[in-house]
């Protein structure tokens, strides 16, 4: 047909819509009466369940008349809507049922064939084990109980409330269980994840300090995993080497949580001054405060980047006044216009500081007072200046300079060549993990409830550090002696 378009619709086309449309309403009432019948069905269940309690009860329609005078209550069989809207209210409704953990015994410490010891510290006794059951390596940590009194550790509570509220984070190690031993109040066990080195014994054993990639990724992986806690508003508290442990891919994760407490913003005024291993211990904190934030952990996180590329630890003090002078030597001395707080830190009083030359015009203040740069590069000759431009960062003397864990991750530093080496390429070690103790020395982490009385430290209640102000002299301290140059 020259005139009809040859889309429009033919007959055929109209005949099956009109069948599809009526085989749609017979599926629609077929629908409808199977639902009709289920609600019939449903509602005589429900009758023959009621007449059925009412003859357990002894009280049938018959009796019910007799011993009451009256007839009994009628049930209503309709079926329409206000009815089954009614019945519909007193069905019992169905619970949605969730996996939660729940409180259970704890198993026994003989499900574990203990193998070697690892490493005592101030909270516990680290040993290397295997489960009797998947023949799976695994780490048991004892922990100490030194103060009953007192009930369980508060240490060993933080430590488990943060290891499970860090489950899943990659590069913090895993809480398998709690275990308990032939006393269930002196024998508790921490079940973790076994890696074969941490950090500090690895340094140790290499005859070379990590390569710059090297030293990248395992400071990428350690900051993420402050960067995980930090936003959770947890702090560790004793970031060092030894408590950050490596397997043989190259992957990091970080131990020892004795210390970790939940801050808040702001952080509460009356924090435990005395945290944080002598050698990782943020300046602020030597100084006495009692209000600080994640900015302490960040302090630490910079003792561990330069101690991966210089294959030792920064700052080896032999006590508070002596770490101080150490941190003073290499990142220069607190001023003015380098930490504009400090003097207001308790410990601070303790501090002899140069006298200021009388008639001095306001700049010429601020110069006596200005910093000179950072001898980083006469330390980390090999180091990048963006490398330097951080490690100087995170040693910042004021904690409001310091970068958070989000920075860090975001810093040039880890964009410039030679990019962070991938895990899988990392060399592999034999482990210590298996063998005998480590040998050498270094400082425990604090004890809880010890104190530093720094004023009596040194003669006369008084640390000299004018020499460091004055330039290159040598300074006479009042009971030690600090050579600058």
């Amino acid at each position: 047909m020259a005139g009809s378009s040859r889309w429009a619709s033919s007959a055929a086309d109209k005949a099956e819509e009109a069948r599809r449309k009526l085989e749609k309403e017979e599926k629609k009432k077929a629908k409808l009466e199977k639902q009709r019948k289920l609600e019939e069905a449903e509602e005589l269940r429900q009758n023959e369940a009621a007449a059925a309690r009412d003859t357990a009860a002894g009280i049938g329609s018959n009796g019910d008349e007799e011993a009451s005078g009256r007839p009994a209550k009628r049930r209503r069989l309709s079926t329409d809507n206000n009815a089954t809207s009614d019945e519909a209210s007193q069905r019992p409704r169905k619970l949605l049922r969730f996996a939660a953990p729940g409180w259970g015994p704890c198993r026994s410490v003989d499900n574990y064939e203990p193998l070697n010891r690892i490493e005592e510290g101030s909270y516990g006794l680290v040993s290397r084990g295997r489960e009797l059951a998947t023949g799976d390596i695994v780490a048991l940590k004892k922990l100490k109980m030194d103060n009953l009194a007192d009930g369980f550790p508060i240490t060993a509570l933080r430590e488990i409330q943060t290891l499970r509220a860090s489950a899943g984070q990659t590069h913090i190690v895993a809480l398998r269980e709690v275990v308990l031993g032939t006393d269930p109040i002196n024998d508790v066990y921490l079940v973790m994840d076994f890696l074969e080195h941490d950090l500090k014994t690895l340094q140790e054993e290499m005859s070379e300090p990590f390569l710059p990639s090297e030293v990248k990724t395992l400071l990428l992986q350690l900051v993420s995993a402050m960067d995980f806690l930090h936003e959770r508003w947890i702090l560790h508290r004793d970031l060092k080497t030894s408590n950050i442990l490596m397997n043989n891919r190259g992957q990091l994760k970080i131990a020892d949580f004795g210390m970790a407490r939940y801050v808040s913003e702001p952080p509460p005024k009356n924090l435990t001054q005395l945290v944080v291993t002598l050698w990782y211990r943020a300046p602020e904190l030597l100084l006495g405060a009692e209000q600080y934030d994640d900015k302490i952990d960040m302090w630490s996180v910079g003792c561990i980047f330069g101690e991966l590329l210089k294959k030792e630890p920064l700052f080896m003090g032999k006590n508070e006044v002596d770490e101080l002078s150490k941190i003073f030597t290499l990142c220069g001395p607190p001023t003015l216009h380098s930490w504009p707080t400090f003097r207001r830190l308790p410990n601070a009083r303790h501090i002899q500081f140069p006298p200021t030359p009388p008639n001095l015009t306001p700049t010429e203040v601020k110069s006596m007072t200005t910093p000179s740069p950072l001898p980083l590069r006469t330390h980390f000759p090999l180091l990048t200046n963006s490398g330097t431009a951080l490690l100087s960062a995170l040693l910042s003397l004021d904690p409001l300079t310091r970068p958070s864990a989000s920075e860090v991750l975001k810093h040039p530093y880890f964009e410039e060549i030679p990019r962070p080496k991938h895990t899988s390429m990392f060399p592999t070690f034999p482990s210590k993990g298996a063998m005998e103790r480590r040998r050498r020395w270094s400082p425990n982490a604090p004890v809880r409830g010890e104190a530093v009385d720094f004023g009596k430290e040194v003669d006369g209640g008084k640390v000299d550090f004018a020499g460091i102000f004055g330039g290159n002299s040598e300074a006479g301290g009042a009971g030690f002696a600090l050579r600058m140059g």
